[in-house]
């Protein structure tokens, strides 16, 4: 009987290991943008680094998404697990039910909050061609494919208008996926895309073809009220000088639904594993501290404590 006694309480104990270890694996949805582009490699780096700094205790499932406002949008229906990146203006036009969200304004919008900022989003006009970058106009009479529902799509459609290109460019019904194949078969003569630099669609489209980038003047970034940014020469191949171009900040952001303790420990590993990240890809040595002045919503509690804790400085407005 004792000895009975003795392999049930075993069993027991071993049941209640096994069941706390299922409990300790925090499962978590990542929600960024379609497969292909930089923002989606950089969803895959980042789910590898929580995996690791966590020895398995956080697992993060990548899903493919049409772009950050969709992101936006589907915090109307998600729970507790979901983490998406987008534009922090984005946000912004979100709980102020303006913009792209002009009439579909939702009490779930008011319960984002911020996790930590993530490479800003580049924009790349790219060219088949050779020769150095090219400028605006030579755009015209192309067959340009912008894709849809993106970031890049809406401020590609922009750019077109507001340097009065709209009339100029044949529009490819096209999704973004197929550019460079498209680029290559002759089958258009330029692509849009956003994301940060190096951006794999963007490496592909070079090392397949000859390809220029399209590069901005002062007076042109000045009118797209974007933030300036400079590829340096040799980041894709053939590129021979630096490109001008504009940038929009991004984040990654949860919502209060998520729990504390799940939100402090993405927001420690994230910044605890981005060193290590940068050794991989060069783009995680974009982010640092001075980017979270950009995160312009409350952040997370749980992220909160984390920055604290690492002596970042933070605005009241995120602290709320």
């Amino acid at each position: 009987m004792t000895k009975f006694f003795k392999t049930l309480s075993a069993t027991l104990a071993a049941g209640v290991m096994l069941a706390g270890t299922a409990q300790a694996e925090t499962r978590v949805t990542y929600k960024s943008a379609k497969s292909g582009s930089s923002y989606y490699q950089m969803g895959v780096e980042l789910a590898e680094a929580m995996k690791a700094g966590t020895n398995g205790d956080i697992i993060v499932t990548i899903e493919e998404s049409q772009g950050s406002t969709q992101n936006v949008m589907e915090v109307r229906a998600r729970g507790g697990d979901y983490v998406f990146t987008t534009p922090p203006v984005l946000v912004s036009l979100a709980q102020k039910g303006k913009g792209p969200f002009d009439g579909k304004s939702a009490p779930q919008f008011d319960e984002i909050r911020a996790l930590f900022p993530i490479p800003s989003l580049t924009m790349h006009f790219v060219m088949a061609g050779e020769g150095g970058a090219a400028a605006l106009d030579d755009l015209e009479g192309q067959t340009l494919l912008l894709g849809k529902g993106s970031f890049g799509a809406t401020e590609g459609e922009k750019y077109l208008t507001l340097f009065g290109l709209a009339d100029k460019v044949e529009i490819a019904d096209a999704e973004l996926s197929n550019a460079v194949a498209a680029l290559k078969n002759g089958q258009i003569g330029a692509f849009v895309t956003a994301g940060s630099f190096p951006a794999p669609n963007v490496v592909e489209a070079a090392a397949s073809t000859p390809v220029r980038l399209v590069s901005l003047t002062p007076e042109q970034v000045a009118e797209t009220k974007r933030t300036k940014l400079v590829i340096p020469a040799g980041t894709y191949a053939g590129q021979t000088e630096d490109v001008t171009t504009t940038s929009l900040p991004v984040a990654a952001f949860t919502t209060t639904k998520m729990d504390e303790d799940t939100a402090y420990q993405l927001t420690r590993i994230y910044w605890e594993q981005k060193a290590e990240m940068a050794d991989t890809s060069a783009w995680w040595n974009g982010v640092t501290e001075e980017l979270m002045a950009n995160i312009t919503t409350p952040l997370h509690p749980g992220a909160v404590r984390y920055y604290e804790e690492a002596g970042f400085t933070l605005s009241d407005a995120q602290k709320q």
